[in-house]
């Protein structure tokens, strides 16, 4: 635990120092680095009949966290709205509110299903018999330091973080706030469903708020390639969910709604989305908000996952 995230830090601490240098071969380091832990969970799943013969369980399982977590933060959302604005509606989105065409979200889902695409080609991969269960075990753990490094370089060297937080609105600061607590006491309440999970595996779930690559590489890591694979389904389906009901979510539970709902992703793929939904207004709090839940990933996941 502390030394993925004191490498995460090492990382930041670096950007900061050559924050001079833009650099710009960071994120496509990034995202070869998390394909490459998707593919390599794919094989430890193919790998393993338990969880083969098991995945028709553990998608209902994704599905409930999913819901149990995103419905909690929506609400937390509603609560804050309300005591910022006094009102005891949310603020509903007129009809000249632009709407996300179906080519915006297709284009939005596009890093999805390329991800999910590594993680399908580690199975077929494993279950072809042409990579050995075990390899992903054994390089998951190195690859995923040079992942949490380079996200560290990534964040420390942009400049944009700091001035991302100078725009904030002040009032909206406790927005992740109100994502983290409602997302972990729904994640907690469907923990009483599922029986056979701990509140802890719950917990750790719920914490991905989205982050899916990550968090599903943290829980493998730590607790087995079968919660990664819950983790996996349950924060993709969070994206997609996010995606295709921001309207109605805006609708009953304010303009906040869909950036609590979109957890990890409200800086970047689920931006777009909401950008039309709530307004540009919230913009700045969507960013900061994608950031701080994005940033809040390992340190809880580890958490739950070691207690």
């Amino acid at each position: 635990m502390f030394t993925v995230i004191g490498l995460m830090l090492a990382g930041m601490l670096a950007g900061f120092l050559l924050r001079k240098y833009p650099l710009g071969f960071i994120h496509p380091v990034i995202t070869v680095l998390i394909w490459a832990l998707l593919f390599l969970l794919g094989i430890e799943v193919g790998g393993n009949d338990a969880i083969l013969h098991g995945l028709h369980t553990i998608g209902l399982e994704a599905v409930v966290l999913t819901l149990g977590g995103t419905l909690g933060s929506v609400m937390a959302a509603r609560l804050l709205w309300q005591a910022l604005t006094g009102q005891k509606r949310g603020k509903t989105p007129t009809s000249s509110t632009p709407r996300p065409t179906q080519g915006g979200t297709l284009h939005a889902l596009k890093g999805s299903l390329v991800i999910v695409g590594f993680f399908v080609l580690g199975i077929g991969c494993s279950f072809a018999g042409l990579v050995p269960g075990h390899v992903g075990t054994r390089v998951s753990f190195y690859t995923l330091c040079a992942l949490m490094t380079s996200v560290g370089l990534s964040v420390g060297n942009d400049p944009q973080t700091l001035k991302n937080f100078r725009s904030l609105n002040p009032r909206l600061v406790f927005l992740p706030v109100a994502t983290i607590v409602g997302t972990l006491a729904g994640s907690a309440l469907v923990s009483l469903l599922l029986t056979h999970r701990s509140l802890t595996d719950c917990l750790a779930v719920g914490s991905g708020f989205g982050y899916y690559s990550l968090s599903s590489i943290f829980i493998t890591e730590y607790r087995g390639a079968e919660l990664g694979t819950v983790a996996l389904l349950a924060n993709i389906s969070r994206e997609l969910l996010t995606l295709l009901t921001a309207p109605l979510l805006a609708r009953w539970f304010g303009p906040l709604a869909p950036i609590s709902a979109g957890g990890a992703t409200t800086a970047d793929t689920t931006l777009p989305v909401i950008t039309r939904i709530s307004g540009q207004e919230f913009v700045a709090v969507s960013i900061f908000h994608g950031f701080v839940t994005d940033f809040s990933v390992p340190f809880l996941v580890t958490l739950f996952c070691s207690l």
